[in-house]
């Protein structure tokens, strides 16, 4: 029922967590979460009638309807400060994610832990946990559908470990190389423009490049 991006946000959620699932689309990771007893409440959001309609029939289907709470609605704008302590998405741009987490700035703040899987524009999603103090605490890799996902767990005050999970992970590597690959594309491109040969991004990507490849 769910791949390894969900499986991997799912490790992230610590036992006892009051957790919302924001664009839970069919509902696996909360009907997931529900089964392994890994919460103590459960709401899952979802602003898309189809994709809310499924969540309710595969939640039904599980005998969960009184454990998991299915709320119809914009991202965390359904939801009232204080009443998750875990916030979870998965499955969104970095943009759309960060969107979510700045219209809401009471909910966040109120949270202790935000589990973030972007399919995209990573990088929005770190400068923004660092403009809110929020800290990167673990992080993991996971593939589906051949593509490597990063998958962030960020708390507010707790010192971050020495070794990340990703930095054992046995897609490390591979993950690297699909990035390094992508920003040779993109070398080659802006090599055809002088200009774009003489730009910061053109050097940018260059020692990005660089660095990636010491570390494979």
């Amino acid at each position: 029922m769910i791949d390894s991006r969900i499986r991997a946000v799912m490790e992230f959620v610590r036992a006892g967590s009051r957790v919302v699932d924001v664009g839970a689309d069919h509902g696996y990771l909360s009907i997931e979460l529900a089964r392994r007893g890994l919460a103590t409440k459960i709401i899952a959001t979802e602003k898309n009638r189809g994709p809310f309609e499924a969540a309710r029939q595969n939640i039904s289907a599980a005998g969960l309807d009184g454990v998991i709470e299915l709320r119809l609605g914009d991202g965390l704008q359904i939801l009232s400060a204080g009443e998750v302590d875990t916030i979870c998405i998965a499955g969104m741009g970095g943009g759309l994610i960060k969107k979510i987490l700045v219209d809401a700035p009471d909910v966040v703040s109120s949270a202790r832990q935000l589990i973030l899987q972007p399919m995209n524009d990573i990088k929005k999603i770190r400068e923004l946990l660092a403009e809110m103090n929020w800290l990167i605490d673990d992080e993991d890799l996971a593939e589906a559908a051949g593509i490597i996902y990063e998958v962030i767990s960020a708390v507010k005050v707790v010192a971050a470990p020495k070794i990340f999970k990703r930095e054992s992970s046995p897609l490390r590597r591979k993950f690297f190389a699909q990035r390094i690959a992508k920003l040779q594309r993109v070398v080659a491109e802006m090599s055809k423009s002088d200009s774009a040969r003489s730009s910061e991004k053109f050097a940018a990507t260059l020692a990005e490049i660089d660095t990636l490849q010491r570390l494979c």
